[in-house]
């Protein structure tokens, strides 16, 4: 796949699939440290570090260059130059692009959720309410930061232990989503037949 083609979401598959070892790392520890540095620190001075900590290298090189350009004599210009010529701003058909994109997912999950809540699907409106029960006694332990924690570090562990144990894993979720289906479909026999899976007409 060339370069230019590469889509936001295979780049992303990359990182943590960890093809470049360099960038995933970095992006890894860049994106813990953060984090923990949230969890220690308000969100005002998290961001006011970072962007310090990004104003005093570049002003640190900017006067570095400056005063060996004085030394050498040579007039090398501005050492952000090529940076700064070029194009950051964005095009009018990508923004259009990307908002159609994510209008497409909201009115995806609007649905989804009106489905849901709205109980035209039973098993699937039990299978939300188990799911919200269980996040009460998750969100009793943790807080959203060290979920957000424990996201990053699966993130980035899960996907290269998944792909060197593809077949066995493989394996037992079909086995857990067999038995899954198993339980489900014994449930929806037992059901009165008003409030069976059936989709509202």
């Amino acid at each position: 796949m060339l370069g230019g083609t590469r889509t936001p979401a295979v780049l992303v598959k990359d990182l943590v699939h960890w093809r470049d070892p360099k960038k995933s790392g970095v992006v890894f520890g860049l994106s813990l440290l953060t984090l923990l540095s949230l969890a220690a620190f308000s969100v005002i001075s998290v961001v006011s570090y970072l962007l310090l900590a990004l104003l005093c290298v570049t002003i640190s090189f900017r006067i570095y260059k400056a005063v060996v350009q004085a030394v050498q004599k040579s007039d090398d210009g501005h050492p952000f130059k090529a940076l700064m010529e070029k194009d950051v701003s964005v095009p009018p058909e990508t923004f259009r692009k990307h908002v159609d994109s994510s209008l497409t997912h909201i009115n995806r999950l609007l649905k989804q959720l009106r489905k849901l809540f709205l109980v035209e699907d039973l098993i699937d409106s039990l299978k939300l309410a188990v799911v919200m029960w269980l996040l009460t006694y998750v969100g009793a332990v943790f807080n959203g930061i060290t979920i957000l924690i424990l996201a990053d570090i699966l993130l980035f562990a899960v996907p290269p232990f998944y792909e060197k144990n593809k077949t066995q894993i493989d394996h037992y979720m079909e086995i857990a989503r067999t038995q899954v289906n198993t339980t489900m479909a014994k449930l929806q026999e037992k059901l009165p037949g008003a409030i069976k899976r059936t989709k509202a007409e």
